[in-house]
C-alpha cells in the first residue's frame, strides 16, 4: 500500500494557512520542483507529484474541509479525536469482508461526519474524485456544464431578444483528440499505476483509491506529451454564444440551455449553458414587479393647471395621460395593462410625476411670481 504523508506537511504550510497561504506555497515549490526545470531528476518529479496531489485536494475548499475532518479522525496514523464513536457497537463492524479498517477493528465506512451526510467512504470519494478501485483511462465523458452571468439593457430584458456572449470552456483537445499525446507519439502503459488508472491512498490500516497524478487516471501515459494540451488532453477555449433572451427577465433570472456548455469528450454529448441575468437601468424606466414605472417630469404651471402629456410604451406605442390640475411631484397616475407581460400576466404602466421649478428668474418673472404667491395667499 502506498503511504502518504499528511497533505499539509507535504506543502509545509499549518493546518491553519488560509488559501492564499496555500497557494501561495504551493506556486513557490512547484516552480521549483517542475519536471521541466528539473530534466532528468527522478527525486524533483516525485515531489513535484506529490505537492500537485496535496495542492489538489488542499486547494479546494470544500475538499479541504472534509479533508480536514479525516485528520481529526485520526485518519493520518490511527484512530484519534474521534475515538469515542467505537465502530464495535454499531453491527458488523470490523467483520470480514466489512471493507478497510481502523484501530481495533472500526469500520472507516460506518462513521457518520458530521456537516457531510454519509460515511468516510462518500467522504474518501468526494475528495478523491469517486474514483473505485481498478478504474481504468476515461471513456466518454459529457462536457462540463458552464454557468456565466450576462448584463442586458432593461429594455431587452423587459421585451425579450438577442444578445451576443463570449464564455471560456473546457473542451477536448482538439490536436490529440483527448490522448494528451503528439501526433506520432505512443502511448503505453503509466508506469506508476501499471495502467489502472488509480493508486492506493491510505495509512493505518485502510486505504482508498484515487487517480494516478502521473496518467491523470487514464491509465496510460505518452511518450511525447501533446504540445498544444501539454499532455492534458484538454484546453480552455473561447467562443461566443448568442442568447435569446425571455421577455420579462430581471435581475437574478436563470436560463438553462441544453448542450451549449462545454464539448464532450469521445462522442459524449456536451454540456449545459447556466445563465444568470443582471439588467442595466433605463434612463427613463424602473421596474416594480410587472409594473413599469415611467419618471415623467412636467412644469409647475402643467402641474398647478392640468395638462395632456403623451408618451410611448416600451412597445413603440403612443399613451395619452391627462394630468388633473394640482398635481404635486411624486403623485403615480396608472394606465391599466401597459407594463410587462411574462407567463400570461401583465402588469400596468405607472406615471411618477416629478415637478420642475425654474431656476434663475428674471426680475421682471419674478415680480409676476410674487404677485402671484400674494394673491393666493403663499409665503416667501
Amino acid at each position: 500500500m502506498a503511504q502518504t504523508k499528511d497533505f499539509y506537511q507535504v506543502i509545509g504550510v499549518s493546518p491553519s494557512a488560509t488559501q492564499d497561504e496555500l497557494k501561495k506555497q504551493y506556486r513557490r515549490l512547484a516552480a521549483k520542483y517542475h519536471p521541466d526545470k528539473n530534466p532528468g531528476d527522478a527525486a524533483a518529479t516525485e515531489r513535484f507529484k506529490e505537492i500537485s496531489e496535496a495542492y489538489g485536494v488542499l486547494g479546494d475548499v470544500d475538499k479541504r474541509k472534509h479533508y480536514d475532518q479525516m485528520r481529526q479522525l485520526g485518519a493520518f496514523g490511527g484512530f484519534g479525536g474521534g475515538g469515542s464513536r467505537s465502530g464495535a457497537s454499531r453491527p458488523g463492524a470490523g467483520s470480514p469482508g466489512a471493507g478497510p479498517t481502523g484501530a481495533g477493528g472500526f469500520r472507516y465506512e460506518d462513521l457518520d461526519v458530521g456537516g457531510f451526510g454519509g460515511g468516510l467512504g462518500d467522504l474518501f470519494g468526494s475528495i478523491f474524485g469517486n474514483q473505485r478501485p481498478g478504474a481504468r483511462s476515461k471513456g466518454p465523458e459529457r462536457g462540463q456544464d458552464v454557468e456565466t452571468s450576462i448584463e442586458v439593457p432593461f429594455r431587452t430584458a423587459v421585451s425579450g431578444g438577442k444578445v451576443s456572449v463570449e464564455l471560456e470552456v473546457t473542451e477536448e483537445c482538439g490536436q490529440c483528440h483527448g490522448s494528451g499525446a503528439a501526433p506520432g507519439a505512443k502511448v503505453q502503459t503509466c508506469p506508476e499505476c501499471h495502467g489502472r488508472g488509480t493508486i492506493s491512498f491510505g495509512q493505518g490500516g485502510f486505504a482508498v483509491q484515487r487517480p494516478c497524478p502521473q496518467c491523470m487516471g487514464r491509465g496510460s501515459v505518452p511518450t511525447e506529451r501533446c504540445p498544444s494540451c501539454n499532455g492534458a488532453g484538454e484546453l480552455r477555449a473561447r467562443r461566443k454564444v448568442l442568447i435569446t433572451v425571455p421577455n420579462g427577465v430581471d435581475t437574478g433570472s436563470k436560463i438553462r440551455l441544453k448542450g451549449q456548455g462545454g464539448k464532450g469528450s469521445k462522442n459524449a454529448p456536451p454540456g449545459d449553458l447556466l445563465i444568470t441575468f443582471t439588467v442595466l437601468p433605463d434612463r427613463f424606466y424602473t421596474r416594480e414587479g410587472l409594473d413599469l414605472v415611467a419618471h415623467m417630469p412636467i412644469n409647475i404651471a402643467q402641474a398647478t393647471l392640468g395638462t395632456k402629456i403623451e408618451l410611448k410604451s416600451l412597445d413603440g406605442k403612443k399613451v395619452a395621460l391627462r394630468i388633473p390640475r394640482g398635481t404635486s411631484s411624486g403623485k403615480r397616475l396608472r394606465v391599466r395593462g401597459q407594463g410587462i407581460e411574462k407567463d400570461g400576466a401583465r402588469g400596468d404602466l405607472i406615471v411618477e410625476v416629478n415637478v420642475k421649478v425654474p431656476e434663475g428668474l428674471d426680475e421682471a418673472a419674478e415680480a409676476k411670481m410674487k404677485e402671484f404667491a400674494d394673491s393666493i395667499g403663499l409665503k416667501y
